[in-house]
């Protein structure tokens, strides 16, 4: 079980962070367990019992701050992944000396936490793989997300369509899109498509796995827009 810690002194930031980092383990079938805390000090007393392998940790809090805490916690714990949190970008150079993985700036943007969530899993080489739970009378079942090339709303009944075969379930497209994250773009009131398989922008169409899909005008920029971020992240990974 991967085990994380979210140390803040305000519970709204302490709640948004686990909310999105919950929702994005799930998505990727990583079991795991969320232990807050409001201090310095209450983590490092948790330290005797628990150790954690991801931690987001405030940097401005009272008493005991983020930088000091995270000095402490190297002389137990060489190998966690510390992630600071703060509202003054100017605190992060202090984040060197403890080996910090990372940082995110308040007010939370959940790409970002996204992205470093997933920088952390790497770092501990842990499976990222993302799964959509599907429920049928017959049972649930665990659909890989890069399986799937694009979801489609048919009245009340969405069908997952992959390269070998489409799943039909009931949902609603808007809340299959909220619980998706990144990776998936609207192109149509009735369609949410895959980034890593749409070829082409054609007109008021995209190609995506080889089909032609209506793109509706509403859309269309935001389509645009994600497709270009897309394909210039695909080119940053190749180099």
């Amino acid at each position: 079980m991967l085990k994380l810690a979210v140390c803040d002194d305000e519970r709204v930031f302490r709640n948004d962070l686990k909310r999105i980092v919950r929702t994005e383990l799930d998505l990727c079938g990583i079991d795991h367990d969320i232990s807050e805390f409001t201090c310095g000090e209450e983590l490092l007393d948790s330290l005797e019992h628990s150790d954690f392998q991801i931690i987001f940790l405030d940097v401005e809090m009272k008493e005991l701050d983020g930088i000091e805490t995270a000095r402490r916690i190297r002389k137990y714990n060489k190998q966690s992944e510390i992630i600071f949190v703060t509202s003054h970008p100017d605190f992060v150079f202090q984040g060197y000396e403890v080996r910090a993985l990372n940082y995110i700036i308040k007010p939370y943007e959940q790409s970002k936490i996204v992205s470093v969530l997933h920088t952390a899993l790497e770092s501990l080489d842990l499976s990222l793989e993302k799964y959509y739970v599907i429920e049928q009378r017959s049972g649930s079942i665990r659909l890989p997300l890069s399986s799937v090339t694009y979801f489609v709303s048919d009245k009340r009944i969405i069908h997952a369509v992959t390269s070998e075969k489409s799943y039909d379930f009931y949902q609603k497209l808007n809340d299959v899109e909220l619980q998706l994250g990144g990776g998936f773009v609207r192109i149509h009131n009735r369609y949410l498509v895959n980034l890593k398989y749409l070829q082409e922008i054609k007109g008021n169409t995209a190609v995506v796995a080889g089909e032609i899909l209506p793109v509706s005008r509403t859309c269309k920029q935001a389509l645009s827009i994600a497709f270009a971020k897309y394909m210039l992240h695909q080119e940053d990974m190749s180099c």
